[in-house]
């Protein structure tokens, strides 16, 4: 029996979802890890069978979090599949939906999820640490009350456009349901302007484009204002950027797919960009609980091992391009998109993770604005289509934790396959058949485990670095 140092860390609390962490030590620092995904959901074998339109009501079931973001994907396969694509002015204010989501999720991780850690007693001592128990401690911190303010009122615009949230049927293979009129128009743009004045007044303390306007790790470092301001002054005292290192491999979809293009551009880097071609896509089961061969989505299946056999350790299948992982997010999005300061955090650690959403913020803020603004009355918002009897689509999105696929193949009017990569299943895959671990047990390797520590801090930092949505990840 090995006499190698372990520790499983789990379940976590502040995570949607159930999510181990075991982690194998050498000389106070992580050596491996392995993550598992311990609950197996089968959304993916629900949706056999089923009428595809059902798509749009069952898969945003997936997660509360981010359903629109599991509508958005359902719409664009179903629409793939149809032929079909939204009217522009439908487009537009399906990605003015979708980004309410994923800011108000950015929003929600960084104040709730995230930042909590550092009121800590174990950080008690630290020139910061009052001010952060005065902030972010849960429940009790003003930056909280202040958050879950800002965004309720921020989703006021799904009330009016989603009609509902969560689990909206708002977004179609067309467009949207809701035509928004004059008044609409002014109601959206009204809460978006409150909606920037706290981000400006609490989050930055200062105007969103000078933050957006950031071009180097070096520059960011030196901002000192609103809570942004406290976590970098947090994560340069604890070096935080030198936590959780990723590979420095990327992939986003695309966000907001418009007429004219994608909000934020899709691509994948690796020191370099390409273009995304999926062709290569795969998923490994060798160390997952599941039955069957390694395959493209359009012809994976979803047969849970209930034997749960030696050697797999997670229900969480292994996504892998050209059999190599990649990192997804924020940071990747924006990396992607070109943004300088994001190329210069790129292969960074937990600071650069939490800087992208805080970078995301402020330039998708700056982009709902410019949706708000385009809105057209008088346009046409959806357009109808048949369900063919046979055909395959694909619908790519982003949510605020990455990329997120949904694969359809229909067959005799209903649908016969139906597979879901979603982002944590990239972040937080277990190995492959090379041995190749997913890119948060790489990231652990080397975090340090103080004495006595059975729930190591550093671990639940960089964990939270990549935001993980458990549910989603296994079907």
């Amino acid at each position: 029996m090995s006499d190698t140092p372990r520790l499983v860390v789990g379940p976590f609390n502040r995570v949607e979802g159930d999510l181990e962490v075991h982690l194998e030590l050498a000389e106070g620092h992580v050596a491996s890890a392995r993550v598992n995904a311990p609950l197996y959901r089968g959304f993916e074998r629900m949706l056999e069978g089923k009428d595809p339109r059902d798509a749009l009501t069952i898969t945003p079931r997936i997660c509360g979090i981010c359903s629109i973001s599991q509508s958005a994907a359902a719409a664009r396969a179903l629409g793939a599949a149809m032929g079909v694509a939204p009217t522009p002015q439908g487009a537009a204010m399906a990605a003015l939906i979708h980004a309410v989501e994923n800011v108000s999720d950015h929003l929600t991780h960084f104040n709730l999820f995230f930042m909590p850690d550092f009121a800590r007693p174990v950080y008690a001592g630290h020139v910061w640490h009052d001010r952060a128990v005065a902030r972010f401690t849960a429940i009790e911190g003003s930056a909280i009350r202040t958050a879950v303010e800002a965004r309720a009122k921020l989703m006021h615009i799904l009330g009016l456009m989603a009609g509902k949230w969560p689990h909206t049927l708002a977004i179609q293979p067309g467009g949207v349901t809701r035509a928004p009129g004059p008044r609409d128009k002014i109601r959206i743009e009204t809460t978006l302007r409150a909606f920037r004045r706290y981000l400006e007044e609490v989050v930055f303390g200062a105007p969103l484009e000078a933050f957006a306007a950031l071009s180097s790790a070096e520059e960011m470092m030196r901002w000192q204002t609103g809570d942004a301001g406290l976590f970098l002054e947090i994560a340069q005292d604890l070096r935080l950027n030198d936590l959780g290192r990723g590979a420095g491999r990327y992939m986003s979809h695309g966000a907001y797919p418009l007429e004219t293009g994608h909000g934020f551009a899709p691509g994948l880097w690796d020191g370099g960009l390409r273009p995304l071609d999926l062709s290569g896509l795969t998923e490994d089961l060798s160390h997952a609980w599941m039955l069957g061969a390694e395959a493209h989505p359009f012809a994976g299946e979803t047969r849970p091992d209930e034997a749960m056999r030696e050697g797999a350790y997670s229900w969480c299948k292994a996504p892998r391009l050209n059999g190599q992982t990649f990192e997804v997010g924020a940071l990747a999005r924006q990396v992607i998109d070109g943004h300088a300061l994001a190329r210069d955090l790129a292969g960074g650690g937990v600071l650069a993770r939490v800087a992208g959403r805080l970078l995301e913020i402020a330039r998708t803020q700056i982009f709902m604005e410019e949706l708000a603004r385009g809105i057209d009355p008088a346009a046409r918002f959806m357009i109808h289509a048949q369900i063919p009897e046979h055909a395959r689509g694909v619908g790519l999105v982003e949510a605020a934790r990455g990329a997120l696929g949904h694969w359809l193949r229909i067959e005799r009017g209903r649908i016969a396959g139906y597979q879901i990569i979603a982002p944590t299943t990239w972040n937080f895959s277990p190995r492959d058949g090379q041995g190749v671990p997913g890119p948060l047990e790489a990231a652990l390797v080397g975090a340090p485990v103080g004495e006595g520590e059975t729930t190591p801090v550093s671990v639940q930092h960089i964990v939270r670095s990549f935001d993980p949505c458990m549910v989603c990840t296994v079907h």
